[in-house]
């Protein structure tokens, strides 16, 4: 079943639901996501004074859609790439429309959906359904639709894919290569091969934590130097910068030029969940803005620390993040 016209009626943005309070972003940078798997998230809470009365909530969520959902509330525009179809597809597509997010949809046969329960105060899985796998020709389709409208963007971020979902790791490598050839700048979240083949294409801004370094055999521990100088090797194989997330530690980047540590103001964590693809997110933001990479992982920092203060997955305000990013320190290696 496809997922509803893009002529249909949209309902409004609920802020409060979503967390955009950033003002419209006519002027700020357009970002091209690639989001190969979008999910339909059903959270179920309480309030810790009436537990028996329970709220739930309905987002549309995966990794792309929580990286342009923070795009948007970073006074940025997204228009996303992505597959949608069935009952879950149609639901999480006009979901996204009313949080902003400007869709380019594939037609595919249905998507992922989660039921999460949070009312024992912790994050409890109680339904996962898995997309179908992409046949060949959703999978073209994509790459062509991704392709043509990344050529209007100011970035473009590529976002992985699960292995169910049947995408080869040279989809990311051709896709980065083309974007290339066309003058994109490019920010890849991506791990194991899928980062290995965008690595190898060149001229990207590879945004991965450190446990996926070790598990993808980019580095052989997690210690700073060894890190730093797997990222240094992954420079000189063609990316333009890596930055490695390292949980509540400093984030390391690494160019071809240095090395430097950035490190947010210490938070307590409500929900660890989605920080990364704030992170990543606030790094495409500044890169689309023509910052210094250094000032965008800033910002990516910033919003990365303050969403794990909040239980909605690549949500923040602008000002807030803004004013927080002020705050990070950055240390030359």
């Amino acid at each position: 079943m496809p997922p509803p016209s893009e002529d249909l009626p949209r309902p409004g943005p609920q802020p409060e639901d979503a967390g955009l309070d950033a003002p419209p972003g006519e002027g700020g940078p357009l970002a091209c996501v690639l989001a190969v798997g979008p999910a339909l998230e059903v959270s179920v809470e309480a309030l810790f004074n009436d537990p028996t009365s329970p709220q739930v909530h309905v987002h549309a969520g995966g990794q792309g859609l929580w990286v342009a959902r923070m795009v948007v509330a970073l006074g940025g525009r997204a228009v996303v790439c992505a597959p949608f179809g069935g009952e879950t597809g149609i639901a999480a597509a006009a979901l996204a429309r009313a949080e902003g997010l400007d869709l380019r949809t594939t037609q595919t046969t249905g998507n992922s959906a989660h039921i999460v329960d949070y009312r024992r105060g912790t994050r409890e899985e109680v339904v996962i359904m898995r997309s179908p796998a992409l046949d060949r020709h959703a999978q073209d389709d994509l790459f062509g639709t991704m392709l043509v409208h990344a050529l209007e963007a100011d970035v473009c971020v590529l976002t992985g894919a699960d292995p169910d979902l049947g995408v080869p790791p040279d989809f990311f490598g051709r896709l980065a290569a083309d974007l290339r050839a066309s003058g994109r700048r490019i920010v890849a979240d991506l791990s194991g091969d899928q980062a290995r083949a965008v690595a190898e294409a060149g001229g990207v801004i590879l945004k991965i934590s450190h446990e996926e370094m070790l598990e993808g055999g980019f580095a052989g521990d997690d210690a700073v130097e060894t890190l730093r100088d797997a990222g240094r090797a992954l420079v000189d194989g063609g990316l333009e910068a890596v930055v490695v997330s390292r949980a509540e530690d400093p984030t390391l980047v690494v160019t071809g030029e240095d090395a430097c540590l950035v490190a947010a103001p210490p938070v307590t964590t409500t929900q660890h969940k989605g920080a990364g693809d704030s992170m990543t997110a606030g790094i495409a933001v500044g890169t689309g803005r023509g910052e210094p990479l250094v000032d965008a992982v800033r910002l990516g920092a910033a919003a990365g620390a303050l969403n794990v203060t909040r239980r909605g997955l690549g949500t923040g305000r602008r000002d807030q993040i803004e004013a927080f990013a002020g705050h990070v320190e950055v240390t030359r290696l």
